[in-house]
């Protein structure tokens, strides 16, 4: 981890429009500059760890972190994969509890720490903070209720392909007619975040392309048939 200049505005930020502090006017926001310290995380690095006692608030400028649990026998479940205008401890550090799960960093990333002292005084004195992290705070636990609904009743081709859809909305984009994938995970990790073993995940990315729904060019996942993989995750869209 490297420490960066904290004196970098907020109102520079890439990812200022969806995160929480979007609505603050500008002086509010020169404050929450002057008190965030700005990280740079290589992939690989953990930010922090399942059991840790949180001390504060974590805004992604830019990258992609997995956020997991791990078992008893050791494996790995991954609960989400966040982004820039996510943020990170929320949970733990306004329920008083020490971290659920890990955060880990599975592309070079960037972000920023605010202490929890500040954040709950920015909180007190602007509301828009707290209605913001309400918002992320309900769509978080709509998704995990969809995700959780999807492997009680689907079968992992179905979840596979509507994982891919997923990322489609918040990784893709369009290239030579083909929608590419920006985010880069490993068999193991697709397997972990659908529930399934590692073998059946390759061998349905190798259904996937003898079907013509994917290609893949090294690690990029290009989705060239989406009507075809909304077929396959039966879902309406």
């Amino acid at each position: 981890m490297n420490k960066v200049n904290h004196n970098i505005q907020c109102e520079n930020c890439p990812s200022k429009d969806s995160g929480i502090f979007c609505k603050l006017e500008r002086a509010a926001l020169h404050e929450v500059s002057q008190n965030k310290i700005m990280n740079t995380y290589k992939r690989g690095q953990t930010i922090f760890f399942q059991g840790n006692p949180p001390f504060g608030l974590y805004c992604i400028s830019n990258g992609k972190i997995k956020v997991y649990k791990t078992g008893n026998d050791g494996k790995e479940t991954i609960l989400r994969i966040v982004g820039p205008g996510d943020v990170l401890g929320h949970r733990s550090l306004f329920s008083n509890e020490n971290y659920n799960a890990t955060a880990t960093v599975i592309e070079d990333t960037q972000v920023c720490f605010i202490d929890k002292n500040f954040i709950h005084q920015a909180i007190k004195k602007e509301p828009s903070i707290a209605l913001n992290l309400i918002e992320k705070f309900s769509r978080e636990m709509g998704t995990a209720e969809a995700r959780s609904a999807s492997i009680s009743s689907k079968s992992t081709r179905e979840r596979l392909a509507e994982l891919l859809l997923s990322f489609t909305q918040s990784y893709g984009s369009v290239e030579k007619g083909r929608i590419r994938l920006n985010i880069k995970l490993s068999r193991e990790e697709f397997a972990s975040m659908v529930g399934a073993a590692q073998e059946t995940i390759i061998r349905l990315f190798t259904d996937f392309k003898d079907e013509g729904v994917l290609e893949q060019e090294g690690k990029v996942i290009f989705i060239v048939d989406k009507e075809k993989l909304v077929e396959i995750a039966n879902l309406d869209y």
